[in-house]
This record gives structure tokens, C-alpha cells and sequence, in this order.
């Protein structure tokens, strides 16, 4: 097996939420508009055909102003179990993993990226994984606001 070690991003969440408004707020461009991106950021989506090799097109809106256009092609998905896509510029491949456990769902965020220069790019140089934990914490924010304001049933 390859040792990838040097060049992955890993992340174990879990949220007091049931697993169908876990994936919902993954897989629903109405929802994911609202929690997406780092602190600061807002998102516009362009296009989320959530399907496989269906495209995900975003703009991230930086603090400052800033624009990042984002691209991904959805690579597999297994429904209440399992997205994966392939990002592109910078490339890499995302991988989450959603179960339901006793406190409410577990979800694996898995990036890897195509190098370890890639990956220190990214996540030293740009702070990829403080952004990733920013964007769990606004999706259980986010989550929770659904549950308290009961815009969700299961």
C-alpha cells in the first residue's frame, strides 16, 4: 500500500444531527451555500449536479475581497455513505465518509493531495487544515441551527 502519509488531510467529525441532514447539508446546494468555506468566506455555487461525474462549480469570497474559483467532478457517491471528488486547480481527490453512530453521525473528510510539495503548499502555506476544521465547525453550526429552528425533520 502507498504510503501517503506525507500528503493527506484527515478529519473525524461527529454531530449530534441524524445522518440524513448530515448528508442533506453536504449534497444540497441550498444547504451547503450556507456553512462552505473557511471563516469569513462566503460561497456562491454555480452549478452542483450532484451526481457521479457530475460538476461542482463555486466561488469561494474571500474576507478581503478576493475570488476563488473552485471546479470538482464528483467521482463516486453511495448514498448516506460515501461522496467522493476530484478537485481540480490544485488537484486533489476528496473523500467523506458519513455513519451513523450512537451520539447522532460521524463523518471521515479525507483530502490527499498529489504530493507532498502540493500538500505543503496547500495546507502550510494557505492553512488548508484550519480551514477545514473552520468549515466543520460551520457545518455543525449550521446543523444545529436547522434542529433548533426546526426546519428538520427526520
Amino acid at each position: 500500500m502507498e504510503n501517503t502519509k506525507n500528503r493527506d488531510l484527515y478529519i473525524t467529525a461527529t454531530f449530534n444531527a441524524p445522518l440524513v441532514l448530515v448528508w442533506e447539508a453536504w449534497t444540497n446546494a441550498d444547504k451547503i451555500v450556507h456553512w462552505w468555506g473557511p471563516d469569513g468566506f462566503t460561497t456562491t455555487i454555480h452549478q452542483m449536479d450532484f451526481r457521479e461525474d457530475g460538476e461542482w462549480k463555486l466561488t469561494l469570497h474571500g474576507p478581503d475581497g478576493t475570488n476563488y474559483p473552485n471546479r470538482s467532478i464528483y467521482r463516486e457517491i453511495i448514498p448516506l455513505k460515501k461522496i467522493g471528488f476530484e478537485h481540480f486547480n490544485p488537484h486533489f481527490m476528496t473523500t467523506v465518509l458519513f455513519e451513523s453512530v450512537e451520539d447522532g453521525t460521524e463523518i471521515q473528510w479525507h483530502m490527499l493531495f498529489d504530493s507532498e510539495e502540493q500538500y505543503d503548499l496547500i495546507v502550510k502555506a494557505h492553512k488548508a487544515d484550519e480551514g477545514q476544521k473552520q468549515n466543520i465547525e460551520r457545518l455543525n453550526t449550521y446543523i444545529q441551527q436547522l434542529l433548533d429552528e426546526g426546519k428538520f425533520q427526520s
